[in-house]
């Protein structure tokens, strides 16, 4: 009996540690968000005396200033065009590759998976001066095509590899009795095998958005125009050389985010769902 109380006891010992530590992580990772928000509602001269302190006064006008010197409505809509298009693009593709590559297992297609793979692994700043050539030569630049299909070739390379892991765990024998029924290659992918890859399909768009919404780089090169500057572009503008307009600049941050956060944490459980699904059929 002793050794079985021994036992409870360390056992929810361990598990307030446990529960201790992660609520340490959480603060940690959490308290960037504290910074921004607390911030957003301050004026410049009580941001720079302490940041960490409680707001003395909100300052919601903040927001509104934000609001109107980004010109965030447009640069929004610039967002929400250049993120929707190119995800769909790049899902659709990558899905129609991956599907090729695994049902046609020939030597050529290993050799093109294997170049897709090895895509991932180059750096951007290596590609960068070329992609940019390519886009002038192609005379999309400073345009949202240019910028598309920038997106499709930077983002192609994963997707194709994360689709092809879990075309191989979708059985043959479901293509094949569609196949008998009389169905094409086109109706076996479109009926059957796209509407399988829904956790995967949810999890490569979740991923590229995050990464498109957020990316500040390649939006910078390709694009010059003021009226097709997305929000992270408009954001910088707070940033000069010689000055950081900080009060402004943080509720057009929480602006910038607040989208994405919602998209997320609205579609967060089909990504579990798709990891779950592909380890369990890989």
């Amino acid at each position: 009996m002793n050794t079985k109380l021994k036992k409870k006891s360390s056992m929810s010992i361990s598990d307030i540690i446990t529960q201790v530590i992660l609520v340490i992580i959480a603060i940690m990772f959490l308290s960037p968000f504290y910074f921004l928000l607390v911030n957003s509602v301050k004026s410049l001269g009580d941001i720079m005396v302490n940041a960490a302190d409680w707001p003395n006064q909100f300052n919601w006008s903040n927001y509104a200033r934000a609001w109107e010197m980004t010109r965030f409505p447009e640069a929004f809509t610039n967002s929400i065009i250049i993120t929707v298009i190119s995800n769909l693009l790049i899902a659709l593709l990558s899905a129609m590759a991956a599907y090729r590559l695994v049902r046609s297992n020939t030597m050529f297609n290993r050799f093109v998976f294997m170049m897709f793979v090895s895509a991932m692994v180059i750096p951007f700043q290596s590609i960068m001066i070329p992609l940019l050539k390519v886009v002038s030569w192609l005379g999309v630049n400073n345009s949202m095509v240019g910028l598309i299909l920038a997106y499709m070739g930077l983002g192609i390379p994963l997707s194709i590899f994360l689709f092809h892991g879990f075309v191989k765990s979708i059985p043959m024998e479901i293509e094949e009795a569609a196949t008998v029924d009389g169905a094409n290659s086109y109706s076996v992918f479109t009926r059957i095998v796209l509407p399988m890859l829904k956790p995967m399909m949810v999890t490569v768009i979740i991923l590229n958005c995050l990464w498109i919404w957020n990316d500040y780089l390649l939006p910078s090169l390709i694009l010059q125009s003021p009226h097709l500057r997305t929000i992270p572009l408009a954001t910088f503008a707070f940033f000069g050389q010689y000055s950081k307009q900080w009060d402004l600049a943080l509720p057009a941050l929480v602006l910038g985010i607040l989208p994405i956060i919602i998209f997320f944490l609205s579609l967060q459980r089909y990504i579990v769902e798709g990891v779950a699904a592909g380890s369990v059929k890989g």
